[in-house]
């Protein structure tokens, strides 16, 4: 609750306080008895627990267990990260370099045999060179 809701609780506390003395003596036997029935209906205080989550791992009380191991986690978060990364970064050299030399054996097969000029023409050659050089 803020102050104002507060302050506009008390007032009404106070209002009340003030009009009970005015109350007759009936009315006031009448609301004293109501407010023993309702103290007599409360809910009793549980027994029950909350279940909170806590790290239960060795050393988790200790200093090591409160603070210390924030940085390993980090480290266990970015260690993988990076080898991912680095693994991509593999995959895309090796798969340029394997293009590459299929691009290079199929200029040297090209340029080493003697084709006659008409095989540059036939679109079917150039079909074959375009798959192959992908």
């Amino acid at each position: 609750m803020n102050t104002r809701e507060l302050n506009f609780a008390y007032k009404v506390r106070h209002a009340l306080n003030e009009t009970a003395e005015n109350l007759p003596a009936s009315t006031a036997d009448r609301l004293a008895s109501a407010r023993k029935i309702a103290l007599a209906r409360k809910k009793k205080e549980s027994a029950l627990k909350v279940l909170v989550f806590r790290p239960a791992l060795a050393g988790a009380g200790t200093a090591f267990g409160n603070g210390g191991l924030s940085w390993l986690r980090r480290i266990g978060l970015v260690i993988p990260m990076a080898a991912v990364a680095i693994g991509l970064a593999g995959i895309y050299q090796y798969e340029q370099q394997r293009r590459i030399a299929e691009t290079a054996e199929i200029d040297v097969a090209v340029l080493a045999d003697e084709l006659p000029l008409s095989a540059y023409l036939d679109h079917g050659f150039n079909a074959y060179l375009a798959k192959r050089g992908e």
